[in-house]
């Protein structure tokens, strides 16, 4: 579910170097996201929605909102989704739905933003770490079963970058799986059985659309799928200070609501998004073709439907230095995540430390986000290409 940058508020997110978040500038820079040129794509729609809101002063829980939850659960395969306020709540709404709260563990990967282990202590519980596969970063099924016990309340297998992690084996450990769906809205699982799309296989979904999303709003906001009817109520509920009648209250609950101009901006988008994930993953293809052979630049590995580039993250020597030079060359980039989750301060409780999960360390001092957006250009890319080029040769 990732800060005050483009691609920031996780569950989903992270810095980036030198910003970008606008198209490029006089001096010609490749920006890490463009968020006007998108903007420029659904302004119209946008402007008339936001009239309508207007007109009819219906600013919470307004139409848009139950036409997005219903536009959202179609474009996904789940039978319900229900707004929210960000990423970062739904994670633990999600959770709360589940019943998981004080005295549960819950099994996340260590390679992730911060805020999927955030809200695993809000809802009251204790996350249990686990390390990534090496070649995908995502996390690794059998550490995940290691890890799992008769306190594990859930399972958060994240989907990073825009690839899904497999979760068809943690489905098989017994606790229920909740999927951190933030970065990877409109990916369809591998496997021709599961007909949902980016994060619907568990028992429960949590998405956020910070602005940088491949979804993403104007704003903070997110959104709860499941196929389960009990579940999607519960999290009605609970975002609405536990009340579905006003002044009547079954649980205490938080205030978690998907504002109603944010599902404006959500809808207009929601229609273009299958083909700006295609033209990030025409982008992803470009970046290979002119990546091959460059020295030292470690490429992530091939992907079909099940990945729609969030991210395009390489893995280079000296990143520090590689992205301080690009960013010289007018080139910006991003860091998903240079400092892990365990050796946060704000992680300190969980007692771990240096060399406790290697492959997810061993990533953080090496990975890079280079600029991917659908409306990227081959020039653009070519520039970067050429940039990291000059750097390492």
């Amino acid at each position: 579910m990732t800060d005050s940058t483009a691609n920031g508020g996780h569950p989903t997110g992270g810095g980036t170097t030198g910003g970008g978040t606008t198209g490029a500038d006089a001096c010609g820079e490749v920006p890490f996201v463009d968020l006007a040129a998108a903007h420029a794509e659904v302004e119209r729609q946008v402007r008339a929605g936001f009239d309508r809101v207007l007109a009819a002063t219906a600013f919470v829980n307004g139409e848009e909102v139950g036409a997005f939850e219903r536009d959202y659960a179609h474009f996904t395969g789940a039978a319900h989704c229900v707004g929210v306020a960000n990423g970062t709540d739904a994670l633990e709404l999600a959770l709360r739905a589940l019943g998981v709260g004080p005295g549960a563990e819950v099994v996340l990967p260590a390679n992730t933003f911060i805020a999927t282990a955030e809200a695993v202590v809000r809802a009251g519980a204790r996350p249990v770490l686990v390390d990534v596969d090496p070649a995908t970063l995502l996390i690794d099924p059998a550490l995940a079963a290691a890890a799992t016990g008769p306190s594990t309340g859930a399972i958060i297998p994240v989907h990073l970058y825009g690839r899904l992690a497999d979760v068809r084996p943690l489905l098989e450990l017994g606790p229920p799986v909740l999927e951190d769906a933030a970065q990877s809205q409109g990916a369809v699982p591998a496997a021709a059985t599961d007909a949902a799309t980016g994060g619907a296989s568990g028992a429960i979904a949590a998405t956020s659309f910070y602005p940088g999303k491949n979804l993403g709003a104007y704003g903070d906001a997110g959104a709860i799928t499941t196929g389960s009817a009990e579940l999607a109520r519960a999290v009605r509920l609970l975002r609405d200070h536990g009340s579905d009648r006003k002044y009547h209250h079954e649980v205490v609950g938080m205030n978690s609501r998907l504002d109603t101009l944010q599902a404006v901006v959500l809808r207009a988008k929601l229609r273009r998004l299958a083909g700006w994930n295609a033209s990030r993953r025409a982008a992803a293809a470009r970046y290979a073709e002119l990546l091959d052979g460059v020295p030292g630049v470690v490429l992530p590995p091939p992907a079909g439907e099940d990945h729609v580039w969030h991210l395009y993250v390489v893995r280079v020597p000296d990143r520090d230095e590689v992205a301080r030079r690009l960013g010289e060359l007018g080139v910006r980039t991003g860091v998903h995540y240079p400092v892990p989750v365990h050796l946060q301060p704000a992680f300190r409780r969980l007692g771990h430390g240096p060399g406790d999960f290697p492959v997810t360390e061993a990533a953080a001092a090496e990975i890079l986000s280079l600029p991917m957006f659908p409306q990227i250009t081959d020039e653009q890319q070519r520039r970067v290409a050429d940039g990291l080029r000059k750097i390492l040769d």
